[in-house]
């Protein structure tokens, strides 16, 4: 198999796989009212089909990547996308929604084992100065499913019921999968990253063990993380969630403890010590949550304030997804011929631009002025997934792909639930509540004082925003710079240990 051909085949399965996860989730919130009702469910229940998954995914990430560096991200993608597949047929014929919520936990597992595996096989089959364009690639298709997913889901709810939209990935996820077991990678046919251990499309294989106590702090850490962050927006500072967080932090603190000290940590010093790639998480981090934070106030403002039915909420929205499919292929020359620092830097102003402008929306808002600020979160978000990600993926060798994508996808799924907590308390904090005909559990507000609320609420998330634009001047000047393929002596302090450590056994 030519080199070429191979790089094809394996952006295809990328691409593919990342759809097919932000497509379920993007037909999931459409399809949860109909499954509310078809099963009796309370909205508690409802609730924890998005919760559990999110748990399920966000704890797991890093081992998933770890495993993928050890054992080949070719064969945890296979895994990984046919038990995707085949958890969402088993949901599609679920008999109640206690089904439906353990096969969504399930569902989240074979999600992280899929998901590093995206980029892992992205870095161990493509030279690091060509990722900019498979990246941007594979984030115009994620944003493509954002703009088509509601739309879609909506469509099948209509005519086949909720069952349909779980269907829906059954078949391209399958064939992928196998096309992943069946194909066989010969290594010849991938570029050997000077330095390091000879690549396969699957990934390169390592003999360090597996830190099976570390991944299980992680994963503690991340699971009371989640859960707080999931009840806070509806319960507030209890007693619960409190110690939810107490435990996060607990956990937290000893997994670093422990990482310094085993031979073999789970996340190793090359990745978490590098400055570039620190910074890189810290902008994906916080664009998130200042992204999804924002499309939660600003679907409320649209839908409560403006009395705008679902569709004409999601066409008001659509510029962001536009924007988004757009700018990715154009960030990939921007970032080549300006310097990841200064593109990410320019994309975060965008999106503190774009939240700063809808701050100041009110009921006499027209249509385009909307239109306008959610252009500008588009044009940054989708700038800034691509830089970021693709500094991420270039600094490290292909011996810590997966882990690195592990913490790429962490940081992904982190900033969302962060942002919506975020949004949720200071509108609740700054809005009187009323009774209204919500489902219980959720919010309460009038139109008039959730408005009151919302500019407040988004002069906050702008400044998450500007937080990551600070975080971005720590990034690389040029895409050359931090090239693990390069000699130590001519690349700076951050290359100097990866490089190290790819030639050491035992990590």
């Amino acid at each position: 198999m030519t080199t070429r051909r191979l790089q094809r085949l394996v952006l295809t399965g990328s691409v593919t796989g990342a759809v097919i996860v932000a497509l379920d989730g993007t037909v999931l919130t459409v399809a949860q009212p109909a499954l509310q009702r078809d099963l009796h469910a309370s909205f508690g229940q409802i609730q924890w089909t998005s919760t559990g998954y999110l748990i399920a995914v966000a704890s797991l990430l890093v081992f998933a990547g770890r495993l993928g560096d050890r054992y080949g991200h070719q064969q945890l993608f296979a895994l990984g996308i046919l038990g995707f597949g085949a958890t969402s047929a088993a949901i599609g014929l679920a008999p109640g929604v206690g089904w439906v919520i353990a096969l969504r936990v399930a569902q989240g597992i074979f999600g992280a084992l899929l998901q590093p595996a995206t980029l892992g096989m992205l870095r161990a089959t493509y030279p690091p100065d060509q990722l900019g364009m498979p990246l941007a690639l594979r984030t115009s298709a994620i944003g493509l499913v954002a703009a088509a997913g509601p739309v879609l889901g909506g469509a099948l709810v209509a005519h086949w019921g909720w069952r349909a939209v779980f269907f829906l990935n059954v078949v391209p996820a399958c064939s992928i999968g196998l096309l992943a077991l069946v194909v066989r990678v010969p290594a010849s046919a991938v570029p050997e990253p000077r330095g390091t251990s000879t690549a396969t499309a699957g990934g390169t294989r390592t003999t360090a063990p597996l830190d099976l106590p570390g991944a299980c702090l992680l994963a503690l850490a991340l699971v009371c993380l989640v859960h707080t962050l999931v009840a806070l927006p509806e319960s507030g500072w209890t007693v619960t969630t409190a110690l939810g967080g107490a435990a996060a932090a607990v956990a937290a603190g000893a997994f670093l403890r422990h990482e310094r000290r085993t031979a073999s940590p789970l996340i190793p010093l090359s990745v978490v010590g590098s400055t570039a790639i620190a910074a890189a998480l810290a902008v994906l981090l916080s664009a998130s949550a200042a992204l999804f934070g924002t499309l939660f106030v600003g679907t409320y403002f649209l839908q409560d304030v403006l009395a705008l039915d679902p569709l004409e909420c999601g066409l008001r929205v659509l510029p962001l997804a536009v924007l988004m499919v757009l700018s990715a292929p154009a960030s990939a020359v921007l970032q080549r011929r300006y310097g990841p620092r200064r593109t990410t830097m320019t994309a975060m102003t965008l999106l503190t631009l774009g939240i700063l402008t809808l701050s100041q929306l009110d009921r006499s808002s027209t249509g385009m002025a909307i239109g306008g600020g959610f252009l500008l979160l588009g044009a940054g978000f989708g700038t800034v997934m691509v830089t970021a990600t693709a500094v991420i993926v270039r600094h490290v060798s292909t011996d810590h792909a997966g882990v690195a994508g592990g913490l790429q996808q962490t940081a992904m799924n982190i900033g969302p639930t962060l942002g919506v907590a975020t949004a949720t308390m200071l509108v609740t904090l700054a809005a009187p509540t009323t009774t209204g005909s919500r489902p219980p559990g959720g919010p309460h507000w009038t139109g008039a004082a959730f408005l009151s609320a919302m500019a407040p609420a988004l002069l906050t998330l702008a400044a998450v925003a500007a937080t990551g634009a600070l975080a971005a001047a720590r990034l690389p000047r040029s895409t050359a710079e931090g090239d693990p393929r390069q000699p130590p002596e001519s690349d700076g302090r951050d290359r100097a240990p990866a490089e190290a450590t790819a030639t050491t056994p035992g990590h």
